[in-house]
């Protein structure tokens, strides 16, 4: 089994994607990962986001086994990883780890954003979480300041607003849901919640007909 969460930066799909996976013994791929590493490796060699050619070697190179959660999930690698995967070639170098990782046995929760419309159309399920911009900031804020980093929620707020803006209209891969995903909005729900609804999608969705 193939489930695709899509979505927003901060609204709650790759807490989602985790506990899925756990609940249905699938594995987890948080697909935003590949392009924050993308994303730290050119910032580590001071070389501009917007590099076409290094970019797309850096996707080329990725050891995914050597990832650093915590630190790819700052909120700066997250800014940057905005800008690098709006590179059309860095989002080719990725595809292939992707839906290999989604068609290996015995299946996988993978969330992105463009997970049920690019990386995965076929999947089993399709779940578009959204949230308020305002919630995620406060999300984000809580999140970073838990793991000892600064954060500024207003600020937050501003880059999450234009992270959004840039998703949805770049050229190739656009954040949309896709035709047959269900939504889910996170806004209200605290997790426990979220995932008991998500868990409810997948049972509907796989259930014999």
């Amino acid at each position: 089994m193939i489930i695709a969460i899509d979505g927003p930066a901060a609204s709650g799909k790759g807490t989602l994607g985790k506990r899925l996976a756990a609940h249905f013994g699938l594995r987890h791929l948080d697909t935003g990962l590949l392009y924050r590493a993308v994303a730290k490796a050119l910032l580590d060699a001071g070389h501009p986001l917007d590099d076409r050619d290094r970019a797309i070697a850096a996707a080329k190179a990725l050891d995914p086994a050597r990832f650093g959660e915590r630190t790819l999930k700052g909120h700066t690698i997250g800014e940057a990883a905005s800008i690098v995967s709006a590179i059309p070639q860095v989002r080719d170098a990725l595809l292939a780890f992707q839906r290999d990782f989604a068609a290996a046995p015995p299946g996988a929760v993978l969330d992105g954003r463009d997970i049920g419309t690019v990386i995965a159309p076929h999947a089993d399920v399709k779940i578009f979480v959204v949230a308020d911009p305002e919630v995620r900031a406060r999300r984000r804020a809580a999140e970073l300041k838990a793991a000892g980093q600064a954060a500024d929620e207003a600020a937050i707020l501003e880059d999450i607003k234009r992270r959004d803006e840039r998703d949805r209209t770049r050229a190739v891969a656009p954040l949309v849901a896709a035709a047959d995903a269900k939504t889910l909005d996170t806004s209200q729900l605290v997790i426990d919640r979220a995932v008991a609804a998500a868990i409810r999608i997948v049972e509907d969705a796989t259930r014999p007909r």
